[in-house]
């Protein structure tokens, strides 16, 4: 498993339109579970477990939260944002469920109307012919699909969007990078918490409607969105555009320390190294050995 893990870090940046995927996480500690609210706890689900969303993941619109919903949407329909990040399953009495959403590359490439086409638990993932063929050292071993599982970039469940009876190759999925959720990324289609895409799996049947907005859509139900520092959708308002330049000041700074920590940490394994090295030159002459017959101290005797 771990050396799946490995290549798919390798592989994402390179992944195509019929292959929504992203990164795996960090692997850190799990959170406690007091940290984690019950719906993002951690879940078996089948033979799999899937992790608590950490905390710090759940900021601003990234929390899945049943929300009041102006749109013209009947129920039952799949309301994806881009500029937002956000999705909605739309309910009846003029509310929704709105999920927090990466943003891949292919998600943004797709808009309009099309329907579910077909769901699926656990998906597994096959990379196209022509990537196999132009990247065989990252996709060959993979030529004949790579299961479902925590290894997986589709995650636990996806929805695959069609139109006019063809598979549009627009994917909504969970994913093993709980991380990106909330940001835009380099890859893949449109992701939710592995959480998130089971709870809109169980409510979404085949043939309901999705549709993604377009700008003028989402200004006019969101209001004007914008990145922050580290990436992640927020209101583009005055207050956030200051605090952007600030953070990204502090980042800087940041950045800089970790340089001058990184040169002089490096100075001092250099130094330490030259130290090392007169020692041992000034035991073999100690020794009336030449310097250029000097062994490692390892090897040097006593």
């Amino acid at each position: 498993m771990h050396s799946i893990l490995i290549r798919l870090t390798a592989l994402v940046a390179l992944l195509g339109l019929a292959a929504c995927a992203d990164v795996p996480d960090s692997g850190a500690a799990p959170p406690s579970p007091a940290d984690v609210p019950p719906h993002y706890q951690a879940v078996q689900d089948g033979e799999y477990l899937i992790p608590a969303v950490e905390p710090l993941h759940l900021f601003g619109t990234n929390p899945r939260s049943e929300v009041d919903y102006a749109g013209i949407e009947a129920p039952g329909t799949i309301v994806v944002d881009t500029y937002a990040r956000v999705l909605y399953y739309v309910l009846e009495g003029n509310r929704a469920v709105r999920y927090g959403i990466a943003v891949g590359r292919e998600g943004i490439s797709f808009r309009g109307t099309g329907y579910v086409g077909r769901k699926a638990e656990w998906p597994s993932w096959t990379p196209t012919r022509n990537m196999v063929r132009t990247r065989p050292d990252l996709y060959a071993e993979f030529a004949g699909g790579l299961p479902g599982g925590l290894d997986n970039p589709l995650g636990a469940r996806a929805l695959y969007l069609y139109r006019g009876g063809r598979d549009t190759m627009f994917r909504i999925h969970g994913t093993i990078d709980n991380a990106s959720i909330g940001r835009a990324t380099s890859a893949g289609c449109i992701r939710l918490f592995n959480q998130d895409a089971i709870d809109l799996y169980n409510r979404a049947q085949p043939g309901d409607r999705i549709k993604v907005r377009t700008l003028e859509e989402s200004l006019a139900a969101e209001g004007p969105y914008m990145d922050d520092a580290y990436g992640r959708a927020v209101p583009d308002t005055p207050e956030n555009r200051d605090r952007l330049v600030r953070d990204l000041a502090d980042i800087s700074a940041a950045e800089a320390r970790n340089r001058e920590e990184q040169l002089a940490a490096s100075a001092a394994a250099e130094a330490e190294l030259a130290r090392e090295e007169r020692r041992r030159l000034r035991q073999c002459r100690n020794r009336g050995i030449a310097d250029e017959d000097c062994p490692v101290f390892q090897e040097l005797p006593g």
